[in-house]
C-alpha cells in the first residue's frame, strides 16, 4: 500500500515541475498566478501523503499552516492583479 503512496508523490512531483514550467514559460500574469498557487496547492497534498508514509501527524499541521499561507497569497495575488494595489 506504501508504494502507492510513493507513485502518488513521484507523479505529483513531476507535475509540480511541470507547472514550474508553466510559471517560468506562462503567456500571461494570470497563468503564472494560477501556476504557483497549483504548486501550493500540490505541494500541500505532498506534505500530507510524506505525514502518511512516515506516520508522523505533524505533517498534517504543516500542511494546514501552508494551505492557509497559499490562500492568503492567492488573494493578494488577486487583489493586485485587480487593483494595482494592496491597500
Amino acid at each position: 500500500m506504501i508504494s502507492v503512496f510513493w507513485a502518488v508523490g513521484v507523479v505529483l512531483i513531476v507535475t509540480i515541475f511541470l507547472c514550474l514550467y508553466r510559471v517560468l514559460r506562462g503567456p500571461g500574469v494570470f497563468n503564472k498566478a494560477i501556476a504557483v498557487n497549483l504548486i501550493g496547492t500540490k505541494t500541500i497534498v505532498l506534505l500530507v501523503i510524506i505525514g502518511y508514509i512516515y506516520q508522523r501527524p505533524i505533517f498534517l499541521d504543516i500542511a494546514l499552516v501552508y494551505a492557509m499561507v497559499n490562500f492568503g497569497a492567492s488573494i493578494a495575488i488577486a487583489k493586485y492583479l485587480k487593483r494595482g494595489t494592496l491597500a
